[in-house]
């Protein structure tokens, strides 16, 4: 088909109509930036003002693994630990229905200092011990201070740092500076609202938070470069199609991809949330959130960001 007579703004209407579906996405873009905006906005606040639940990976605090001679009724057993700990406790099962790990924040007293670690020992062991559990074994009791704490914080924040500047870097190579500042500008996008809903619901962050804003931005990269490829391939396929076309050709030529993955994506997670456990239920609702938010901005917020920084389709004439 011929469309070089044709208006640029029938084109995605008319001569393009073949290509898939016709969802005028840039269309929204200044809609989508503001309520991108806003997103981060809310989500800075929410941390500023509720903070984030940090759990005893990054605070400090007790891990005792013990094991019983007959299997216990955990809900029962956490409710008992939590009255002697007066603090955040997670009680899991490690290697069997007989075996588990306990972690236990240090809770702290009246005026500022932390509760001694063989007191809340001894207390946790007398609580063991007064129950019609039977621990046969302590196999590990160790302490994690608050500068192991800092530590690992420390860590986690240059292991995202890093990650961020990672993908940057292969961006800017395989595309263009405007492919890569956007595909930053979205992933700190996903991190940040994640991070809002983290602080909002008050969920546990500990090390495996960690993993799931790791995870949630390789998702999210993915589609990004998924969407950016086609629109790389769509500027060398019709040389002289505006920019808003293109991108939104590009958009919705992918748009299928990213549902259908999305939402494979969503099934196995609402499974993890459902029947995974407490263990696994504050990782696995923040991973389904950042599923959601990452699928937005790839969509949303990564495209009419490369026209915010300049980016323009390219002179010529078309191939077709």
């Amino acid at each position: 088909m011929n469309l070089k007579h044709r208006n640029s703004t029938q084109r995605p209407l008319l001569g393009l109509a073949c290509e898939g579906i016709r969802l005028p996405f840039m269309r929204w873009s200044n809609g989508l930036l503001i309520a991108s905006f806003c997103f981060v906005l809310l989500s800075i606040i929410l941390i500023g003002w509720r903070g984030i639940n940090f759990g005893i990976d990054f605070r400090g605090g007790l891990l005792v693994e013990f094991e019983t001679a007959t299997p216990p009724d955990l809900n029962e057993l956490r409710q008992k630990l939590r009255n002697v700990t007066d603090g955040n406790i997670l009680l899991q099962e490690f290697d069997s229905n007989r075996t588990f790990l306990l972690r236990v924040q240090k809770p702290r007293l009246e005026d500022g200092n932390v509760t001694d670690p063989q007191n809340m020992i001894d207390s946790i062991k007398n609580t063991l011990e007064q129950t019609t559990i039977i621990v046969t074994e302590y196999r590990r009791v160790e302490t994690v201070g608050p500068a192991v704490g800092n530590e690992l914080r420390r860590a986690a924040i240059i292991a995202v740092a890093l990650a961020l500047i990672g993908i940057m870097g292969y961006i800017w190579l395989r595309f263009e500076w405007q492919f890569a500042v956007s595909a930053v500008l979205s992933l700190l996008h996903d991190m940040v609202t994640t991070l809002g809903f983290f602080s909002l619901l008050q969920l546990e962050f500990t090390l495996p938070s960690v993993a799931a804003l790791l995870a949630i931005a390789g998702y999210s990269i993915n589609d990004t470069v998924v969407i950016f490829d086609r629109i790389r391939e769509n500027r060398r396929k019709y040389k002289r199609l505006e920019i808003f076309p293109l991108l939104d050709l590009s958009l919705n030529q992918t748009l299928s991809r990213t549902l259908l993955t999305s939402v494979t994506t969503l099934l196995a997670i609402a499974a993890l949330v459902f029947f995974g456990g407490s263990v696994m239920y504050g990782f696995s609702l923040a991973l389904g959130w950042g599923v959601l938010v990452g699928t937005y901005s790839s969509i949303g917020l990564a495209a009419p960001l490369l026209v915010t920084f300049g980016c323009k389709s390219r002179a010529g004439s078309y191939d077709e």
